[in-house]
């Protein structure tokens, strides 16, 4: 139902995605999450081709943290920000944050040494069901997110779609 994985050069932190369907309450949710109630990234998950795009997200967030050099405020909100290709904090919020009408989300939250989150309370706070991490594929719009990393027909040739997402992440700061 979940993946939770330990970051390699972090270890004492871990990740952990929770892909939730049919979610009646996401303008609600989202609130929470903007006032702070939810220890969590919220994540649109039509944006996400691999788990792998939200674990080099997160790993990238927690470098950031613990060198003192993030750009938003929120570990949850640098991991939203880390999707992003470009370095628009508003509009990766937009874009990779959920907004009131999804009814797909994916949380994403990451716990450090004895930092624990209460998974069943974020659990119960959705009104949507949990579905297995392996459908988050069938929630893709490829198309967007072609549009959105601004991909050629020239750049799905010669890699993946996924390693194309993770070098236009990896070097929007260059």
């Amino acid at each position: 139902m979940q993946l939770s994985h330990q970051l390699d050069l972090f270890p004492e932190c871990r990740v952990t995605l929770l892909l939730f369907k049919g979610v009646k309450n996401s303008g609600a949710l989202r609130k929470k999450a903007m006032d702070g109630a939810i220890d969590g990234s919220l994540i649109n998950p039509t944006l996400i081709v691999d788990p792998f795009q939200i674990l080099v997200a997160a790993n990238k967030a927690v470098h950031l943290y613990k060198l003192g050099k993030m750009k938003t405020r929120t570990l949850s909100t640098e991991v939203i920000f880390n999707l992003s290709p470009n370095n628009n904090i508003s509009e990766a919020l937009k874009k990779f944050g959920i907004s009131a009408n999804d009814t797909s989300i994916l949380i994403v939250y990451i716990e450090e040494g004895e930092k624990q989150t209460n998974q069943e309370d974020l659990i119960s706070q959705v009104e949507g069901y949990q579905v297995p991490l392996k459908s988050l594929p069938e929630t893709t719009d490829i198309t967007e997110v072609k549009k959105i990393y601004n991909l050629s027909s020239q750049e799905e040739s010669i890699g993946t779609l996924l390693d194309d997402i993770i070098c236009r992440m990896s070097t929007k700061d260059v």
